[in-house]
């Protein structure tokens, strides 16, 4: 009896971690997804395809979060974005490192460009942007429900408006 109990126990051990590797296998391969669509969007978008955002890409009830508050749905985010469309020339956006677990995504960027239309309300200056930041990026069903970055908010309005000060530019140094 205590060799068939410690058979059943042996079996049901092995079927619970073949389960779980297989779950943490479809786990990592659902995030490599995310990524790369994630990855993709931004390139197009950024390259002024601004139908990029769209259902497909978002949830309909999208959440950007802002300082001012959130931006919500599909429309208001799109929007939102197009301020940096309208607002730079010579945009270089890089993803240098993106990776994830469960349903986030972490988004690590550099954004250049050049200050040349409306910015957030900020008129042109001709300036050159060059920002790093992060992204917390939650995703649903493949689709993105909801970010919210993370940068220097001085590096900007000094870059942008050449306020008093020194000026910090973000670009990111990898370690050799």
């Amino acid at each position: 009896m205590k060799k068939l109990i410690l058979l059943s126990l042996s079996v049901f051990v092995i079927s619970c971690n073949q389960v779980s590797q297989e779950k943490e296998t479809q786990l990592s391969e659902q995030i490599e997804i995310d990524v790369k669509m994630y990855s993709e969007l931004w390139d197009k978008f950024l390259a002024g395809d601004t139908d990029a955002i769209n259902n497909t890409t978002f949830t309909e009830d999208v959440v950007v979060v802002t300082e001012l508050g959130d931006i919500v749905g599909i429309d208001a985010v799109k929007e939102f974005y197009l301020n940096y469309l309208n607002g730079f020339s010579e945009i270089d956006f890089t993803i240098i490192d993106a990776f994830g677990r469960g349903e986030k995504l972490i988004k690590h960027y550099n954004f250049k460009g050049r200050h040349t239309g409306t910015f957030m309300g900020i008129p042109a200056t001709g300036n050159y942007l060059n920002l790093s930041g992060t992204t917390i990026v939650t995703m649903r069903d493949g689709r993105i429900a909801k970010e919210q970055d993370f940068f220097n908010m001085k590096s900007l309005l000094d870059q942008l408006q050449n306020s008093e000060g020194d000026v910090t530019v973000d670009e990111y140094q990898p370690i050799n």
